[in-house]
């Protein structure tokens, strides 16, 4: 790995974007699904453009976890082995944070993500597997989100607080610090007492907390839609384990009367807040009223989700475009042959994947559908399967399906819909060739993006905050299937980069059953539209491809929601 000296990344104020989890690369396992991979995007495109940021996560020793399945679909975890050295630099710093008042150390590995623009951005994992630890202090950045709520208010004191701390003493002055969700607000208790005066005349027993420069000083993006999503921990736990860094009164009144609430710790001090599409910033409004919640719709790096045959096609016919999205508009001078030729290609790569490692040989000739995501209820990965006779009659011949994604080791209904789902692999097989992927990760989701003819997507609205992976299917030219929730509803024209699933979005509540009037919508569009139109008319089809990479991959990339959030957010 290529060094960069700490003397040369301080020399001027930086940004400081905290992440419980980052998706750095692919043997790297610090992240778990989109919130990761979409910090890691972040990273990749502030690299790109240059931007003074550096990055603070936990180093996740032993990683989310790496799945099997069995012949039923039984997801079985497995822990996951890697070796930091292998690919960043322990610092010699240390830091301590108090944890049920005893002083655990801290230590920091650097991992650089160098772009080809020669920008770079360093990567702090924090660390506190250290011999002077206790067991029990030394397994708290073990695992990614494991653990009881008492271990994971331990991570988020390690991250918020100590980030802070391992940034002050490597030299860094901060210009701005970005929560990119509520994991990491504790930062903010940490600034507080950083910026404190007394009051005049008055020993320091009465201190006046500085809550408007700390305000100037934090950005809060929040992910969440759903309001058992945001962490929240009891002041009986918080002041066990974190005593009383200020005062009580204090600490309730900015992060809630009855539980610590993580994001309303962070909006509160917080002078710009936004959510990550338009939609999902509308519903945290309602969600959380009162507070000013401006829209930075999310991106994706564009040459990371872009696949080989494409990066070529690209640099054949629009040069630059990997640090220009924007070029994308003019997608229209490449033929539609070699559009077409790349995306079989792409096609290929991604079923000789699926034949090596399931065994189930698939044909190129027929429409394949893509659905891959955390394998949760409100995703409905099994509404396609609502009515499985008019699905056959519909698709068999047709239509071939391949799944991936894993179910939180604590989400029983989500390991229930994995098996469902090879149930109903199991009955189809004769009539519609599916497969499940194990072990789903960027590598296989790079696969899948643009290895699909049509990307499916079917959460309950409203929801999905964004969604980052249809994103990443516009880039590969792969047409989205969609219900309206989250970015599709901003970058959806039916007929035109694809097709909506279910009626128009109105609600800014969480809407308990859409399952009968969505399926019905899906069936109905497959078997008059979309089947029809990629057997019978390929040129409609390939102009829509097209339209996909000129009209979606052009602004939903993450060159774009950078820039965003420098103007809106990192230079008020």
């Amino acid at each position: 790995m290529k060094t960069v000296s700490l003397f040369d990344l301080t020399k001027e104020p930086k940004i400081a974007y905290f992440s419980m989890e980052i998706g750095i690369r692919n043997n790297i396992p610090t992240y778990s699904g989109g919130l990761g991979v979409l910090a890691g995007d972040t990273i990749r495109t502030a690299s790109d453009l240059k931007l003074p940021m550096v990055a603070v996560t936990l180093i996740s020793k032993k990683g989310y976890f790496r799945q099997e399945i069995d012949e039923k679909g039984r997801q079985i975890e497995q822990p996951i082995y890697w070796n930091p050295s292998e690919y960043m630099t322990l610092l010699p710093s240390k830091i301590t944070v108090k944890l049920e008042d005893r002083d655990v150390l801290v230590q920091a590995w650097q991992y650089n993500e160098i772009s080809l623009t020669s920008g770079y951005v360093p990567v702090f994992f924090l660390d506190t597997d250290i011999p002077e630890n206790t067991p029990e202090d030394r397994e708290i950045t073990h695992y990614l989100y494991g653990g009881d709520l008492a271990c994971r208010l331990k991570q988020e004191i390690v991250l918020g607080i100590g980030g802070v701390r391992m940034l002050h003493d490597l030299g860094f002055e901060i210009k701005k610090y970005h929560m990119n969700e509520g994991h990491s607000s504790l930062l903010t208790v940490e600034l507080l007492n950083r910026f404190k005066k007394p009051i005049e005349g008055v020993w320091d027993e009465r201190l006046v907390w500085d809550i408007e420069r700390v305000k100037d000083l934090c950005v809060f993006t929040t992910h969440t839609p759903v309001e058992a999503g945001h962490d929240k921990f009891p002041y009986d736990l918080v002041t066990r384990i974190l005593g009383e860094p200020i005062p009580l009164y204090v600490l309730k009144e900015l992060g809630g009367r009855d539980n610590l609430n993580m994001t309303r710790l962070g909006l509160n001090l917080s002078e710009f807040i936004n959510g990550v599409a338009k939609k999902h910033t509308e519903v945290s409004r309602n969600m959380f009223p009162g507070y000013e919640i401006s829209s930075i719709t999310n991106g994706v790096h564009t040459f990371t989700w872009t696949c080989e045959s494409f990066k070529k096609l690209y640099d054949k016919y629009l040069p630059g475009w990997a640090n220009e999205p924007e070029l994308f508009v003019r997608v229209g001078r490449i033929p539609d042959e070699e559009t077409w030729f790349t995306h079989l290609e792409a096609k290929k790569v991604l079923l000789d994947y699926v034949r090596e490692t399931t065994g189930v040989e698939m044909n190129p000739d027929i429409l394949t559908i893509g659905f891959a995501r955390r394998a949760t209820a409100y995703k409905r990965a099994d509404l396609i399967f609502t009515d499985i006779e008019r699905l056959k009659k519909i698709a068999e011949g047709k239509l071939q399906i391949i799944y991936a994604g894993k179910a939180h080791p604590k989400d029983e209904m989500g390991k229930r819909l994995i098996e469902k789902i090879f149930s109903i692999m199991n009955i189809l097989k004769d009539k519609i060739k599916m497969a499940y992927l194990k072990n789903y990760d960027m590598d296989i989701a790079l696969k899948m993006v643009s290895g699909v003819d049509l990307w499916l997507n079917t959460p309950l609205r409203p929801r999905e905050a964004s969604g980052t992976s249809g994103m990443k299917a516009a880039h590969n030219g792969v047409l989205n299937f969609s219900v309206l929730d989250g970015w599709w509803i901003e970058g959806h024209i039916e007929g035109f980069t694809g097709w909506s699933i279910g009626p128009n979005p109105t609600e800014t509540l969480l809407v308990s059953d859409m399952d009968t009037a969505d399926a019905e919508d899906l069936y109905n569009k497959l078997e008059n539209t979309v089947i029809p139109l990629f057997y019978n008319d390929r040129h409609a089809w390939i102009r829509m491809m097209q339209n996909a990479i000129g009209k979606n991959a052009y602004y939903f990339n993450s060159h774009r929601m950078m820039r965003r959030y420098v103007t809106d957010a990192y230079i008020r």
